[in-house]
């Protein structure tokens, strides 16, 4: 029976999102248990696209995000993929209606990660808007159900709350992407100049996306906002721990959270949950 193969694909997606990452799994944990399988859905798409221009370094990368995007749109039209990650992800993207533009400007932004390249601040908005910014409106798409007039009032918060996510990503990995993967994404900014400074400007910029990401997550429904709000929280402990590390240090090793202190911060975050204190 098909229902058996989706429940498989469903898992598969739901492997690849705790295989991957911890921080997004716990969130997600916290969602209501009906939005599960949509967000590993989604999340499982946009990992093995960005696992392509990542990782496959001795396979033709181009012709692998090529196929992905034929086999994503396939599927989507079919209703059906015998890849089950995608299979998963059809069945998210026709059920709730996402817009086949945000899918095209994701693998677009993959695309510009096959080739390094140095980015301005038009190519850095646009990449930002197709890596981060799109991929919390395919989220916010599930979180609304179908209430289109929520999904665009949200909208913008929900962009800069991924926007903040995937900027503090680009200062963790500012050492592995610059020196293994010869990317550099901040506009203007070059790796033998980047000092205390630099990295403060940066961050003024990350802490006000960040502020209006959590406005966008004091509106999210209910089912959703607690889930988010576990990612806002790990995110900006990240941030703070950045902030407080020397810029000379970010080049040298890659920052991070410890899970004995994720699961800290989770216990705090269902006391402020629990107490409205939000």
């Amino acid at each position: 029976m098909k229902a058996l193969f989706d429940k498989v694909s469903q898992r598969t997606s739901k492997m690849v999102t705790t295989s991957y990452s911890t921080s997004f799994s716990l969130g997600i944990f916290f969602l209501d248990r009906t939005l599960h399988q949509h967000i590993y859905a989604i999340y499982g798409f946009v990992r093995f696209a960005d696992e392509v221009v990542d990782t496959f370094h001795e396979h033709d990368k181009k012709w692998l995000l090529d196929n992905f995007r034929e086999q994503t749109y396939d599927a989507i039209e079919r209703g059906i993929s015998l890849n089950p990650v995608l299979n998963s992800f059809q069945a998210t993207v026709n059920e709730f209606n996402i817009d086949r533009n945000l899918i095209d400007t994701f693998l677009k932004s993959m695309e510009m990660d096959i080739n390094p390249r140095e980015y301005d601040s038009r190519s850095y908005d646009e990449y930002i808007l197709g890596s981060a910014e799109v991929v919390g409106l395919m989220c916010l798409k599930v979180f609304c159900y179908g209430d289109q007039k929520q999904y665009e009032a949200l909208s913008p918060e929900a962009m800069k709350l991924g926007s903040a996510f995937q900027k503090i990503n680009f200062l963790r990995d500012l050492n592995a992407d610059y020196y293994h993967l010869g990317r550099i994404y901040f506009p203007g900014v070059e790796i033998d100049e980047f000092n205390d400074t630099v990295k403060s400007e940066i961050e003024a910029d990350i802490e006000k996306d960040f502020r209006k990401g959590y406005e966008g997550i004091l509106k999210l429904p209910k089912k959703a906002r607690f889930g988010v709000y576990i990612a806002y929280v790990y995110y900006y402990a990240l941030f703070q721990k950045i902030k407080a590390t020397p810029a000379q240090v970010i080049l040298q090793k890659r920052v991070r959270i410890p899970n004995s202190n994720k699961y800290g911060l989770l216990l705090s975050s269902y006391f402020r949950h629990s107490f409205n204190l939000l």
